[in-house]
């Protein structure tokens, strides 16, 4: 499978890759790594199997046709479903919709032809950075045979250009809720599973330079208690400024985090790490990060490679 990876109009590759392991290139792992989550901290090997971008840019007066970014992709009834978020202008005054994409492999999709399918409703706001209730397994969770996403907003060209979240529904995916109030100040890329009777959530924190991974709770996916301090912050060798774009998928008792960072090796691109846990509260990143890097041969994912989205295939195959 192959999904885009689209950060502020850069249109990446989505590509579908499949997650592969290797004993080589072997580098020192922290002793203090628990010896269950050990066999993460080898090397990831991504293989892109598409010759282009999956989704690309709208045509010349289409909601789409500046700006694509951040995909959220659902497996449900053997097809696939990639929302994303569109924007058209200048970049100061841009607005973000939510576009909508089908596919049957992952590979091939076609846009839907009332796209934009999502909007804030006040010409002013954005909406950035969807993310749908799944499982711990990341397999999407319907409630009430309902659809629930959660989104981060703001707006772009006023004086506050602070993030809030909000939520909708929907049980077609193409026809949504009005957005709801702002449920919690400073997120952005929330990625949110439930366990039990428990949302979980990861989120980008943008407060305040350096951009963190921070962690919150629910009974009820409204009302959230946020963690005191961040989950992930900036520490590796490549990592640079901020972590962004937190994607959180539960395999084998493992929590497992992809996300995203400025690669201190060309500062001006963005690359692809992983982190594992066995609580999701403490990480351990890989020594091999990133996983994922820019492809200069490839001009639509030459500098930017983050606002992923991971499946796990019912095959036990990973999808990006």
């Amino acid at each position: 499978m192959h999904w885009f990876v689209i950060r502020y109009g850069v249109a990446l590759s989505i590509a579908t890759l499949f997650l592969l392991s290797s004993s080589s290139d072997l580098v020192a792992v922290d002793p203090e790594v628990p010896s269950k989550l050990k066999r993460w901290m080898e090397p990831q090997e991504w293989k892109r199997d598409v010759d282009g971008p999956i989704v690309e840019l709208g045509k010349p007066g289409e909601f789409d046709d500046t700006h694509i970014f951040a995909p959220c992709v659902a497996f449900e009834n053997g097809g696939f479903r990639l929302w994303y978020c569109g924007s058209t202008g200048r970049v100061a005054e841009r607005v973000f919709h939510v576009g909508l994409a089908h596919g049957d492999n992952g590979r091939d999709f076609q846009k839907h032809t009332a796209n934009p399918v999502y909007v804030f409703g006040d010409g002013k706001h954005s909406i950035l950075t969807p993310t749908l209730l799944r499982r711990a397994d990341g397999t999407v969770l319907r409630e009430d045979g309902r659809l629930r996403m959660w989104f981060a907003s703001t707006h772009f060209a006023g004086k506050d250009t602070s993030h809030t979240m909000h939520e909708s529904f929907s049980e077609d995916g193409i026809h949504w809720q009005k957005p709801s109030q702002s449920l919690l100040a400073n997120v952005y890329a929330p990625t949110i599973i439930k366990e039990g009777d428990l949302y979980r959530m990861w989120y980008t924190g943008v407060s305040a330079d350096p951009w963190v991974v921070r962690y919150a709770d629910s009974t009820d996916g409204r009302r959230w208690r946020v963690r005191k301090e961040p989950v992930l912050q900036v520490g590796q060798n490549w990592e640079l400024g901020r972590l962004f774009y937190p994607t959180v998928v539960k395999a084998d008792g493992v929590y497992v985090l992809w996300y995203g960072s400025y690669w201190k090796q060309q500062s001006r691109k963005t690359a692809i790490g992983v982190a594992v846990s066995l609580d999701g509260l403490k990480w351990y990143k890989n020594p091999h990060n990133p996983v994922v890097k820019p492809d200069p041969a490839r001009p639509w994912e030459s500098h930017y490679t983050t606002s992923q989205s991971v499946l796990r295939m019912p095959d036990g195959s990973w999808r990006m």
